[in-house]
């Protein structure tokens, strides 16, 4: 790579104005709108970069150094940058003239709530202690101690930005950035509130009442628009999310809207057929056991399931039946029950179909009923 003094036709001991003069000068003789040759646009290159890299102080300290620097750094082809800085605005893009807000939204929240199977059946009501950040009592959002108010920033005068003048192709150019005393804002806090720090707000637990509807499931996150964080200088709230976890019940379980229990049934019971009554969500129930009944048969309790989350109709309560095979008889049981055999004539034992476990052949009946 050439030598940026040779470039330019200086010595390596020529002052910052000896080295502007040469750019100048090589400048107007190279620019492309001057001189269109391919030759002429490759030294521009070469005296543009040499020219950024040599003043800048700190650049021409380490290229005196050793290090040769590349095209690839922010100052590459000299005042481009500034150029777009001067178009676009600095420091990420932020407009000119305008300064920030100081009053942003705040962040959302997550909240977890576990509930019962019966607060999914009928929905519930509850009130939630929340950690959070709240809209600071003492100054209400201003960031100003009682009494006081923000004063205009002296350095931008309330633009919230401050001109620089750079070097480029086109000559000195005015860019933009943001105030680094007011951060931007055009505004400065003399007087910070002593409760919040001049943030506006403070760190408190609250409470917030929730109307969980019918339906939910685990997993499922409901959204309370507003309900979050306070944002700073008491800028709008941001949204709660509740994230559901439905804890397992002991009788019951769940499959979409419907409810699924097992209920045990003696075999004099599955034989003659019976009516008992079960205890559901609902409370007590009146369920018939037809007479003749098997083990996997499933009976239904129409409307005692779970209201859909968007819906109105309730599902059902779907019962399967297992029946009880006693263990233990007596001389007297044992006889009536061959001679119960021996009058229905029973069929020997035989290979049927393939027989599930009880529980998978159940949940196939439900699902199939």
């Amino acid at each position: 790579m050439a030598d940026h003094y040779e470039v330019l036709g200086v010595s390596k001991d020529a002052s910052p104005e000896e080295i502007k003069k040469a750019y100048r000068r090589l400048a107007r003789e190279l620019h492309p709108d001057v001189n269109p040759g391919e030759d002429a646009s490759e030294r521009f290159k070469l005296v543009t970069h040499a020219y950024d890299v040599l003043s800048d102080p700190e650049q021409r300290q380490r290229y005196d150094m050793g290090d040769a620097g590349g095209f690839g750094g922010a100052g590459g082809f000299g005042g481009f940058g500034d150029i777009f800085e001067t178009f676009f605005g600095a420091a990420g893009g932020g407009r000119a003239g305008r300064p920030r807000d100081r009053r942003e939204r705040g962040q959302d929240a997550l909240v977890r709530v576990t509930l019962s199977l019966g607060d999914v059946v009928f929905g519930t009501h509850r009130d939630i202690e929340v950690d959070t950040a709240v809209l600071c009592e003492s100054c209400q959002g201003s960031c100003c101690q009682p009494g006081t108010q923000p004063a205009t920033c002296d350095i931008c005068h309330g633009s919230g930005q401050v001109q620089r003048t750079v070097r480029s192709l086109l000559g000195n150019v005015v860019t933009s950035a943001p105030c680094t005393t007011c951060q931007g804002y055009g505004t400065t806090i003399p007087y910070p509130c002593a409760t919040c720090q001049g943030q506006g707000r403070v760190r408190a637990r609250r409470t917030v009442s929730l109307d969980i509807p019918a339906g939910v499931e685990s997993g499922l996150r409901l959204q309370l628009p507003g309900s979050g964080e306070v944002g700073p200088a008491g800028g709008p709230n941001g949204d709660l999310y509740l994230e559901v976890t439905v804890e397992p019940h002991d009788t019951f379980s769940r499959e979409n809207d419907d409810l699924l229990a097992t209920l045990e049934v003696s075999m004099p019971d599955a034989i003659l057929g019976t009516t008992t009554t079960i205890e559901s969500l609902d409370g007590p129930v009146e369920l018939e056991v037809r007479a003749g009944v098997q083990s996997g048969d499933v009976l239904t309790i129409k409307g005692r399931g779970i209201t859909p989350l968007r819906g109105t109709q309730r599902g059902d309560l779907r019962v399967g039946v297992h029946v009880i095979t006693p263990t233990r008889l007596d001389h007297k049981e044992r006889a009536l029950i061959e001679d119960f055999a021996k009058r229905t004539k029973a069929p020997s034992p035989r290979l049927a179909e393939f027989h599930q476990g009880l529980f998978a052949k159940l949940r196939d009946r439900f699902r199939s009923s």
